[in-house]
């Protein structure tokens, strides 16, 4: 038999889950209407606020492995998006660079990108928003200090 806890702890689970699913739905919504998809878009962010990377890099701070990190780059490059760059100290080191047309294009979708985020959690109050994130945040860390 589940205790009312342990019923409490599944169905936060649950919603957990099915908000994440709803509020990623409409951020990916929104990327996909620009061409392209969510890795691409979270590569492309990375390198529009913090400059080039090394592609070994990359994969760390988006938690990709640096194979598919190999692919989105050449994806992007394709569109324009991004291009490579050779390490000029280590031939075996290569960058990740936004070009100027992925300045552009971010430069154009981020408002737009943020109000489809803003619609997304539009369901709650600034100030539960912020009661959101404090308690998510203390969950997650809990959840990351207990993870064996």
């Amino acid at each position: 038999m589940t205790t009312p806890n342990r019923t409490n702890e599944l169905q936060l689970f649950i919603t957990l889950s099915r908000a994440h699913q709803w509020v990623t739905a409409h951020v990916y919504q929104d990327i996909r209407s620009r061409g392209l998809n969510p890795t691409e878009f979270a590569v492309l962010e990375l390198l529009y606020h913090k400059g080039e990377q090394p592609l070994q890099q990359i994969g760390e701070k988006i938690l990709m492995t640096s194979g598919n990190i190999t692919y989105v780059i050449d994806k992007l490059a394709d569109k324009g998006l991004a291009k490579r760059k050779a390490c000029p100290t280590d031939r075996r080191v290569t960058f990740a660079e936004i070009t100027e047309q992925g300045k552009a294009f971010l430069d154009e979708a981020f408002e737009p990108h943020t109000e489809a985020i803003s619609k997304a959690v539009s369901g709650l109050t600034a100030d539960e928003q912020a009661q959101a994130i404090q308690l998510l945040k203390k969950l997650g860390l809990a959840a990351q200090h207990s993870f064996t």
